[in-house]
């Protein structure tokens, strides 16, 4: 890749940014970087509180990216130890706490997705767990990490203000979880560190605390954070409204449809490539059409181009109510449908459509449970397998498998 030039660095650095902190500094440091011929160290910290990750999470990763592409080390931290403690940003109340082990098994899963966004080479990508140090200090060591800043800097953060003037109980240790945090960037010695708007505070911290340990201050840069496709402000799994990096391809493409028209731009700018002038016309122009745009782009980046026209070519067939080709097939043998015939509920959970049978008996109440087009209308119904070269089994309008009798 030919090495930009720092106008051009700063430019590709500047699309989806939402905050430097000290403002007009990046440039600084990356001429600096240059002028030296020393990479920044630029750090993420990630609490594994979940094992899933989705377009919104990706939103910063896609920024570490670009950092790589400009010949920066990204140092991405997980946060084993201090998920333990539970981050407080953004919470009404004290975060619950998991295990090392919980935490440590979700960082695992979290380390294999976000390698679909960034670069994995060893010069350009530094894994480090923070409790490779933290769970190193010893009691004088934290009272002088304490000893860094105050109570009044503490409850200058909002959701902490708020629960102090509701009356909302603030654990100690929630304090010592910027603290934490901070910590991180003085053991990785972090030139530059990347957050969501909401981390903002704990990377500012982090500045403070460098300096009181005799380190340049860090430079703050955050992204926004990203609403969830249906629009709503919380990305959330359980409300059914993200773009999952490991979703299939044809699941990818037709939530990148399902996008809000309001939000398209924005999904476009922090989740793409996208030229975005082109679209904001394109959408004016036909709606449909643009998150056609967006949506080929998307399944491009994670699946390759090659995966797009049979994604595009589902999403076509479901959307005019019928069957796709291309189907998930799933071999049932005895052990599932004895002498060939099985309970609709007790197959739906076997492919994956519910989590349980009362759960896919309530599809069923629902007419969301199809064979072969045709809605169950029978709780109990009960399907024959045999004799067939395999049955079209839907769950809604998008989730299809081809069931195979192997008995």
């Amino acid at each position: 890749m030919p090495q930009r030039t720092v106008e051009e660095g700063l430019a590709l650095l500047s699309r989806g940014t939402e905050q430097v902190v000290p403002e007009g500094e990046l440039e600084a440091r990356l001429r600096a970087s240059r002028e030296r011929g020393t990479p920044l160290r630029v750090k993420l910290g990630v609490d594994p509180s979940s094992s899933d990750l989705h377009v919104g999470h990706a939103v910063v990763l896609r920024k570490m990216r670009q950092f790589q592409d400009l010949g920066h080390r990204v140092v991405l931290i997980i946060g084993d130890f201090t998920a333990t403690i539970g981050d407080p940003s953004g919470r009404s109340k004290t975060r619950p706490q998991l295990s090392l082990d919980e935490t440590r098994r979700n960082g695992e899963t979290y380390v294999s997705q976000a390698l679909a966004v960034l670069d994995d080479d060893p010069a350009r990508l530094e894994i480090r767990h923070n409790s490779e140090w933290l769970s190193q200090l010893d009691f004088a060591e934290l009272i002088r990490l304490a000893a860094t800043t105050t109570v009044a800097r503490m409850l200058e953060r909002d959701d902490f203000t708020k629960r102090y003037s509701q009356g909302t109980a603030i654990s100690l240790h929630e304090f010592l979880y910027p603290l934490a945090q901070a910590f991180d960037s003085v053991a990785i010695r972090s030139d530059i560190e990347l957050g969501g708007r909401d981390q903002l505070f704990n990377l500012l911290v982090g500045r403070d605390v460098q300096r009181a340990y005799g380190q340049e201050p860090q430079l703050a840069l955050t992204v926004p954070l990203l609403e969830g496709t249906d629009g709503t402000e919380k990305m959330s799994k359980s409300l059914g409204n993200t773009i999952g990096l490991t979703d299939p391809p044809e699941v990818m493409f037709t939530k990148a449809m399902r996008v809000a028209d309001r939000l398209l731009v924005k999904y476009a700018t922090l989740c793409t490539d996208l030229p975005t002038l082109p679209l904001e016309a394109e959408l004016r122009r036909d709606p449909v059409a643009a998150h056609r745009t967006f949506a080929r782009a998307l399944v491009s980046l994670y699946h390759g181009a090659g995966a797009v026209p049979a994604a595009e070519r589902r999403y076509d067939a479901v959307a005019k109510g019928g069957i796709p080709q291309e189907l998930r097939e799933v071999e049932v043998g005895s052990d599932v449908a004895p002498a060939g015939s099985v309970e609709a509920a007790t197959l739906a959970v076997h492919v994956g459509f519910a989590p349980s049978k009362g759960a896919a008996r309530r599809l069923i109440d629902n007419r969301g449970l199809r064979v072969d087009g045709a809605p169950l209308q029978d709780r109990s119904a009960v399907i024959d397998l045999t004799g067939r070269s395999g049955i079209v089994f839907q769950s809604g309008k998008n989730s299809f498998v081809r069931v195979v009798w192997r008995g």
